[in-house]
């Protein structure tokens, strides 16, 4: 048995959150082989919202995408879970950051960084229209 020891290997981190984990599949990919990048985004979105969600307590909008990093290739039938972490609450808005770790399909239990992500939510009304967002009370 050997140990890899490859520099790209990291620990999943302990100061954020799993908001997902999912497995991309044959039709989320290109000729290549590798994931769509509009597919990783899609994904990075949803895991994205779930905190945010947590503080708007009702609708709310992606507004900005602040930074988006593709680091590594998503390959069909990598394990990859979602790290979010609130980086900053205003009036309206909640900015969170997102890192995204795959497990390759035949070396589980060991992680590479494959994308890291900002992104602004606002919380909006009924009309679409910017609200604040409530205290929290959690």
């Amino acid at each position: 048995m050997s140990t890899n020891t490859s520099p790209l290997l990291v620990q999943l981190p302990t100061d954020q959150e799993l908001v997902l984990k999912v497995i991309p599949m044959p039709g989320d990919c290109n000729a290549n082989g590798d994931i769509f990048g509009g597919w990783v985004m899609a994904q990075v979105d949803l895991a994205g919202s779930v905190l945010p969600a947590r503080y708007t307590q009702g609708r709310m909008a992606t507004v900005a995408v602040n930074e988006f990093v593709f680091k590594q290739p998503v390959r069909v039938g990598d394990i990859l879970s979602f790290f979010s972490k609130v980086s900053r609450i205003g009036r309206t808005s909640i900015t969170v950051k997102v890192e995204v770790y795959a497990e390759r399909f035949r070396s589980q239990g060991q992680y590479i960084k494959v994308t890291e992500a900002s992104l602004t939510y606002v919380a909006i009304d009924d009309n679409g229209q910017p609200r604040e967002i409530p205290v929290r009370t959690l």
